[in-house]
């Protein structure tokens, strides 16, 4: 595996960054963080604005410069850079195909809607109508979530006995709203699978300082 010695991550409690974090933790690898919630610090849009004109994180700056964006991008990359960490399947293993369908949904079927709840007008809702709003979204992530937990047959982990970027994916995002009560009820298959990535001892420091379950 390539060493990268800096590595810098734009990122924020409680946040889909913490889902890199815990890649970087089960890789090894040493990163820099940069903490700046961007939904609700003007200040932190402007930080990672440097790196990522649109001004969200996580963002990962490689020591050379180069950026990367989009959590699920990142989560590849990385899982990736290590076969034998086994973080994501080989290409040539026939569970790459729904590992990388998988990631790819929770980011753009999932993660994506929750860009609209710190602003509703993003989507042309007026103020007055936040509630409603955040309730309808909250009613899809729920519908999404039930649709994956459907057409999976997890063994200890979602895709089988081996865990990968996908677990930590899911372990975080699923603790956003409309938060883990209800995916515990509309995604049982699931279920078992998250809540051992949340008892992994080697990243139980990391989930008590950096997403602590309420």
């Amino acid at each position: 595996m390539q060493t990268h010695a800096h590595l810098t991550l734009y990122g924020a409690q409680a946040s889909g960054s913490v889902a890199v974090e815990a890649a970087l933790t089960l890789l090894g690898l040493p990163y820099h963080l940069i903490e700046g919630a961007t939904w609700a610090e003007e200040a932190a849009r402007d930080r990672v604005a440097t790196s990522n004109p649109m001004r969200q994180i996580p963002t990962l700056v490689m020591p050379d410069g180069e950026v990367m964006t989009e959590s699920a991008a990142i989560l590849i990359y990385l899982a990736d850079l290590d076969p034998a960490a086994t973080l994501a399947p080989a290409p040539s293993d026939p569970r790459r195909r729904q590992f990388l369908r998988w990631m790819l949904y929770v980011s753009s079927a999932i993660y994506s809607l929750h860009w609209i709840k710190p602003d509703v007008k993003r989507i042309g809702a007026p103020e007055s109508c936040r509630d409603a709003v955040v309730e309808a979204v909250h009613e899809r992530i729920a519908f999404c979530w039930a649709n994956m937990d459907s057409q999976l047959t997890p063994g200890d982990y979602l895709l089988g006995d081996e865990l990968t970027v996908l677990d930590l994916y899911v372990a975080v995002v699923s603790r956003f709203g409309p938060w883990r009560e209800r995916f515990h009820e509309v995604a049982p298959n699931m279920t078992p699978a998250v809540r051992r990535v949340d008892a992994e001892p080697r990243l139980a420091a990391l989930w008590r300082e950096r997403f602590p379950e309420e």
